[in-house]
Parts: C-alpha cells; structure tokens; sequence
C-alpha cells in the first residue's frame, strides 16, 4: 500500500475524510502526538488500526470527535463530563464514560462498558472528523510500545506501506499524549498524565480526584480501561536511563561516544557537541515534554548509540506527565551518581 502524505489544505482535508468513509486508516495531527484514526463504527476499519500499529486487542482505543454533538448517540453524557468538556475541550482531556447499549464496538472499548473519549484542539483534525461524519479511533501512530510520534515524518517512519495516508499540520505543541481521567470510578480517577494536571480537575469538578498513575501494573488477566495502563510503551530499542540534574557533573564523567545525552539547555552549554551526542530538551517544563520523543526516536535510529541518557524533571503541571513517559521509556532505570555506586 502507498501511504500518501496529505497537507492541511482544504482539498487534502477532504480527501483524508473520504479515506475514512471508505474504511481507511489515516494518520492525524493533534496537539499532543500524531493520532491513527479509522471510523470508530466501523470494526473492519478498526481491526486495521490493531494491525499497523501491532497492538494487543484488549487495549482500548480513545474514540475522537470533531464536535461534542458527534458523542451523543455513543455514551453518556453526566454532569461532571460536561463540566470537564466546556473548560478542557477542544484539549488535552481524555474522558472515560459509559456507553450507551450496543452503541460502541467492543473492539474500540476493549470489551468493556466504557469508553474513552476526546476533542483534540487541532483545527484541521476536528474539520476532517466533522467532514468523515464518524468519531474516529485515535490511538498513536506509532508502533505499539514506541515513543509516540510528533511530527509527520514520524508516522511515515513507522507507518508507510501500512495505512492510507498522512495528514501533516507541522510538530505538535505538546507533545506527550492527553490526561486520562476516569468519570465511570467512585470519584473521578486519573488513569494517565498529561497536560491537564489534578489540580486543574479539581478546580473544575470541586472535587477530590484521585490520581492512580503510580498503582502498579495491571495482571495479564486485566483489561486496562485507558492506553498505556498494561503494555510496554514509550520506549526505544536503545536502552533509556534518566537522571537527575543534581548529577550532572557525575554523569560527564562516565559518558562514552556510544551515549547520548538529552537534558535542558541549561546542562548542555558544557557539552562539546563534536565529541558528545546531545538532544536539547529546551528550557522548562513544556519545552521538555514537546521535544522527548522526538529525541528518543532520533537516537534509536543511530547506530552508534547504545545508550540514552535523559533528564529528568520537577514533578510538578507537564513534569509529572513527563517523568511518567521517561519512567516507563527507561523501565525505571536510574543513574545514581558516582557517590551511590
């Protein structure tokens, strides 16, 4: 299959919309990551989706809407969901909610009752989904258990010969995928980080919400209710090992041509770039977020490199959404200062 690669032209936007009503799969942009979209109504189309990507068929897909009105014959809509919807959407939220009987594939829910569901803040995504006339299945475009990808060149690098077409709208803005949160719990239960914080939720909701990002993994006999709860993800082939900043000056002291570095403009004016491979994560915590996995993915495909050093951040907003893909792109792996070996 030839995977063309659409602008965000009026004319592309069009033809990417007919490729999902033919039962297509199309890569598109949010502000988070790159999405892979197919008709969420449409199980042949879906099972595509599971292919390109090679992902386990118990893990739930989010369903993407161009427009609140899209959800409606889907899942139910509660109070709290439309409360979070008028702050949050088009954003970075990811709702969970019950769906309506028979309304929804199990192959998009997982085999579960629930469904989660999202508005991403990109104009011409929201335009193509609207145009498609059908939510459509979102996951990343990436292969399962890779870091996500972030811009056009990305999806192709994964996905070419194995989905109909690209859609590129330029790098995202922020660059790790949307919170996860759960309205379906006892109380509102985060299930994944992102850019909109506990903090944010609670402002909102006037309620406690419960963050379980840190519980431990899911048995092989669980179906976790949202992406990234149960499988490998985020991670290169190349083994990922974070650090602290408080030691930096340990850390250049045992690099070797075969690491590379990724950390804050602030570490890295010590660096010669002629002798150390390096990736700026920017400056603070949004630039940080932004420009990971774009740095994982670059160093993966250099053959030189076995090892990838990455800064880690303060555990606060975006840093906390951070530290989670870094955690589970290295499996925890931490350096530890030349004092604590």
């Amino acid at each position: 299959m030839e995977t063309k690669t659409l602008n965000n032209s009026t004319k592309a936007i069009e033809v990417a919309a007919k490729l999902l009503q033919s039962g297509e799969v199309v890569a598109f942009p949010t502000e988070t990551v790159y999405g892979l979209g197919a008709d969420a109504t449409n199980d042949e189309a879906v099972k595509k989706v599971f292919v390109a990507k090679g992902r386990p068929s118990d893990n739930p897909l989010i369903m993407t809407v161009g427009a609140i009105e899209q959800l409606q014959p889907y899942v139910e809509l509660t109070a709290q969901a439309k409360e979070l919807m008028t702050v949050f959407w088009p954003g970075s939220l990811t709702i969970i909610l019950p769906i309506k009987t028979g309304m929804v594939s199990m192959l998009v829910t997982g085999g579960l009752e629930t469904a989660a569901v999202r508005m991403p803040a990109n104009q011409v995504t929201r335009q193509m989904i609207r145009l498609a006339g059908v939510p459509i299945v979102g996951p990343s475009a990436n292969t399962s258990g890779k870091p996500s990808p972030t811009t056009a060149a990305h999806v192709k690098h994964d996905m070419a010969g194995k989905i109909a077409a690209i859609v590129d709208d330029g790098p995202t803005q922020v660059g790790v995928e949307s919170t996860v949160v759960d309205l379906t719990a006892k109380r509102p239960t985060i299930l994944r980080t992102g850019a909109v914080s506990q903090g944010d939720l609670e402002q909102v909701l006037k309620t406690e919400v419960i963050d379980a990002t840190s519980q431990k993994a899911l048995a092989a006999d669980q179906v976790p209710k949202a992406p990234g709860m149960k499988y490998r993800h985020y991670a290169p082939d190349k083994e990922v090992v974070m650090f602290d900043p408080l030691d930096w000056q340990d850390l250049q002291r045992v690099l070797t041509t075969s690491d590379a570095v990724m950390a804050e403009d602030a570490l890295l004016t010590g660096i010669d770039a002629r002798k150390q491979a390096s990736w700026s994560l920017g400056t603070g915590l949004e630039q940080a977020s932004e420009n990971l996995f774009a740095g994982l993915r670059y160093f993966d495909d250099q053959s030189v490199i076995k090892r990838i050093y990455v800064e880690s951040m303060p555990d606060m907003g975006i840093g906390k959404a951070y530290n989670n893909r870094l955690g589970k792109a290295s499996g925890g792996r931490l350096f530890q200062g030349l004092d604590s070996e």
